[in-house]
């Protein structure tokens, strides 16, 4: 009795084992590594790119003085707020996004077919599938955009932090930082920021400037994350369109192969009922 049920729990292992291993292998890996890398891309430029954005906010109105339009205006800082808003929508958009694309890898991997026996491939699935490929490519377009417009706020932080740690080395020559360059404050207000001045040398200690010029290189690392899931997403989503065009064309072959087989069938039955019918 005791063998026998050591036995059969052997049995129950081995099963257990190989149902792991079917799910396993279930798993679309490329399309998951995708998403990981797409949900981490995202996230980096979203959280940083915000807090940078915060930033920005705190260095303009403290060491700038530049202050919030009474009016509703669309000065700096309602343009610093709806790209928050913006920020927004492209974390949960995205967040959706991969968890349709992982949907998606996971009715088109082969590896469903070896789970659940054998599928149908529909006119629809191709459509969908086609379809992502085309959505995949606009948001890899849309993504090198955003990464080329993130690259701005950190070549001017760039500027502002490398003028920084040379003013020691400057000294007789005068600098200034005029944030009517980069259109952040109309033509007629001056606010100029000074080497040798108080707020000079009160910015350049402080920890906002580090800390939001460090914040917007990692939204763009981000930013460069999200495209480089993108192309891995084009990559796996050609190779599955790719298997659904093949496996298509396999099922019309056994739809034709079983139809034949049918036909065939069917007038061997009726020949042999001729000749049993002759011969009675």
């Amino acid at each position: 009795f005791c063998s026998g049920l050591q036995e059969s729990q052997k049995q129950g292992r081995y099963r257990c084992l190989d149902c792991c291993i079917k799910c396993l292998g279930g798993i679309p890996y490329p399309s998951l590594i995708a998403t990981i890398l797409l949900y981490a891309g995202v996230a980096l430029f979203c959280g940083c790119g915000h807090e940078a954005l915060s930033g920005t906010v705190t260095i303009l109105q403290n060491y700038f003085e530049v202050v919030r339009s009474p009016v509703d205006a669309l000065d700096v800082f309602t343009m610093i707020d709806i790209i928050k808003y913006v920020i927004y929508g492209i974390a949960s958009a995205f967040f959706v996004y991969g968890i349709l694309l992982m949907v998606e890898g996971f009715f088109t991997s082969g590896a469903i077919k070896d789970l659940y026996g054998d599928f149908k491939i529909t006119t629809c699935g191709r459509c969908v599938s086609a379809w992502f490929i085309m959505l995949t490519y606009i948001f890899m377009l849309a993504w090198l955009g955003v990464t080329a417009f993130t690259s701005i706020p950190v070549f001017i932080y760039f500027n502002i932090w490398n003028i920084c740690q040379n003013s020691t080395f400057l000294e007789g020559a005068t600098l200034c930082l005029d944030p009517r360059q980069y259109g952040v404050v109309p033509i007629a207000e001056a606010k100029t920021v000074c080497t040798g001045s108080e707020k000079f040398f009160n910015m350049c200690e402080s920890n906002e400037l580090d800390m939001t010029f460090h914040l917007f290189i990692c939204a763009l690392a981000g930013a460069g994350a999200a495209v480089i899931a993108m192309i891995h997403y084009l990559m796996v989503l050609s190779a599955n369109w790719a298997y659904v065009k093949d496996a298509c064309r396999m099922q019309k072959y056994e739809d034709i192969k079983s139809k034949e087989e049918q036909e065939l069938h069917d007038i061997h039955s009726t020949r042999s009922k001729e000749r049993l019918n002759a011969y009675t």
